[in-house]
């Protein structure tokens, strides 16, 4: 358009202009407005779980599993080598002294013993030849018709046969024994409580064949790890239950091992029973113990729920609830061992305040948050104010 135009028509390029400079004014604050950042929402108000600490007794008691056990079990083998032929004893049968538990094949060594039985008869005639010989030689001697340098050596004869004869004598009974040795017998009055060899196998001198529990005092046998066994002296009363019944026996400890068992690094401790007792269990019995040193119960300490409990940094911490102004702060403590599903803190925190127990990983410090109501429960109504009189 010419500038004639503009003359001519004043007001149109007037109203022009004003639409132009209105688009742009809108254009850029379109821009300004998608070029600035949302406002950040605020942070909801989280509804927690709380309770107030106190004190409390603990109630969770150490008891072990644990196996009767006789305090004496005797390993009886064989004092000779041989082929095992019979076994009489069998497992869990009661024995008595002198009671044949196992045989071995005496041949040889019933061989061995007729020979040594020969020796002796051997060693007899020449003793009664040289008895014989010394006697005629010392009537000679009386007589006059022999040196006594002769008896002496008739006499010495004599005494050397003598000594074999006590050499083969020793040598019959000693066989003897080891003929004697083939049959095992119990030399204690107990219970069979293991079987190590069989018929047809052949045992070395020594190995255990038959295992016999020792009529007598019963122990009770279990392992206690490496931090408690410091607690336990040889003397601590020790309650003992029985799984299969309901019933329970006072003992002691009576031994504690000097060193941790390498395999399971716990320390055997055992326990005695009075024998005499009419309901001591059998052996082999599973029981459970209970060292008194080791029962905490009724001692007071600080308890809270696992749920309040998370991890921080190295340690441990919870939230405790600022009740003043519905904040919650970080707190560390220090967990001391646990009490069934609940932990029991050593330190960190005093009776009286609010600690949260659930919805602890959603937390942040100084974060606002309100009690939790279940649903349908019935919120207490503001107690209304009371009118000043006039």
């Amino acid at each position: 358009m010419s500038p004639l135009s503009f003359s001519r028509f004043p007001d149109a390029g007037r109203r022009r202009g004003a639409a132009f400079a209105l688009g742009t004014s809108l254009w850029l604050a379109l821009l300004v407005g998608g070029c600035s950042r949302p406002a950040a929402p605020e942070e909801p108000v989280r509804a927690v779980k709380v309770t107030t600490v106190g004190q409390a007794s603990m109630e969770t008691q150490h008891e072990f599993a644990a196996e009767v056990r006789p305090r004496v079990e005797s390993r009886l083998g064989f004092r000779v080598a041989g082929k095992l032929t019979q076994r009489q004893a069998e497992l869990g049968q009661r024995v008595l002294p002198g009671q044949v538990l196992a045989q071995l094949d005496p041949q040889d060594y019933r061989l061995a013993a007729d020979a040594a039985r020969a020796q002796v008869a051997a060693a007899t005639t020449n003793r009664d030849l040289a008895a014989a010989d010394a006697r005629r030689y010392r009537e000679l001697k009386a007589q006059n018709f022999i040196s006594g340098a002769e008896l002496e050596r008739r006499e010495s004869t004599l005494q050397a046969a003598q000594a074999q004869l006590d050499q083969a004598q020793a040598q019959l009974q000693a066989q003897g024994n080891q003929a004697g040795y083939a049959t095992l017998k119990s030399d204690v009055a107990g219970v069979v409580t293991a079987v190590d060899a069989e018929p047809g196998q052949v045992v070395s001198a020594g190995a255990p064949v038959v295992r016999v529990a020792v009529d007598g005092p019963r122990d009770v046998v279990f392992a206690v790890p490496e931090d408690k066994v410091a607690a336990i002296r040889v003397g601590t009363p020790v309650t003992v239950h029985a799984w299969a019944r309901n019933t329970e026996l006072k003992g002691t400890v009576r031994e504690v091992a000097a060193s941790a068992d390498p395999v399971t690094r716990t320390f055997t401790v055992k326990v005695g029973l009075d024998a005499a007792a009419a309901d001591v269990p059998a052996l082999g019995s599973t029981v459970y113990a209970r060292p008194a040193v080791l029962q905490p119960t009724g001692v007071s300490v600080i308890k809270l729920p696992t749920t309040a409990l998370r991890q921080e940094g190295q340690g441990t911490a919870v939230w405790v609830l600022d009740p003043a102004t519905m904040t919650v702060r970080s707190q560390p403590v220090q967990i001391a061992t646990a009490d069934g599903n609940e932990a029991v803190v050593a330190d960190g925190l005093k009776p009286g305040m609010q600690v949260v127990t659930a919805g602890v990983h959603v937390l942040s410090p100084g974060q606002k948050v309100t009690l939790y109501q279940p649903k349908g429960a019935a919120v207490a109504a503001p107690v209304p104010a009371v009118a000043a009189s006039k």
